[in-house]
């Protein structure tokens, strides 16, 4: 038994100071994943506490059937999506601070500016791609751990990424944005 397994099962036994820890030992994984969903520190602090105050109502449905840290990714993007809901927030808008300072003239102004439209692109793809590509090249999950993750096949991980791939050739072929 790992140390995070008998924080936890103290934690789902109702002891405090086990959850405690068990926040201590996790909040920068859970913060790290928010940030990278959202693009903003504020953001992502917003969307973490949601998913601590989440997890101290979902720790019990926690059944030690894939690690830790997998179950922990769902319920921040589960946070993270509903957090963009209630806010009315698109991608591109949450990330628009960390597209200003990447400051620059002339080239990256350009590069900005496809950025900007890759990432209002982003919610327009089929449900789980955007999910999936965050946690294979953002997070650097393997597609197992990202399908343990997500809760589905590996091999819908890998379709997800060869359909993006393919929608993403097809834009740059065709000299646009559209995905």
């Amino acid at each position: 038994m790992t140390d995070d397994d008998a924080l936890i099962r103290a934690a789902q036994s109702g002891d405090a100071d086990a959850f405690e820890a068990l926040l201590e030992a996790h909040y920068d994984t859970l913060y790290r994943f928010a940030y990278k969903w959202s693009g903003n520190p504020a953001d992502a602090e917003d969307i973490t506490q949601q998913a601590c105050i989440k997890l101290a109502g979902a720790l019990s449905s926690y059944r030690f059937e894939s690690a830790f840290t997998t179950w922990l990714y769902r319920v921040v993007v589960n946070c993270a999506k509903d957090w963009a809901r209630a806010q009315g927030r698109h991608v591109g808008e949450a990330l628009e601070p960390a597209l200003e300072q990447s400051g620059g003239e002339s080239a990256n102004v350009e590069q900005r500016a496809f950025l900007r439209q890759l990432l209002e692109r982003l919610e327009e793809l089929p449900e789980g791609i955007r999910e999936t590509l965050l946690l294979v090249h953002a997070e650097g999950l393997t597609h197992g751990e990202a399908a343990a993750v997500l809760e589905v096949k590996e091999s819908t991980v890998s379709w997800r990424l060869h359909e993006f791939r393919k929608r993403y050739r097809l834009a740059l072929d065709g000299g646009g944005i559209e995905l």
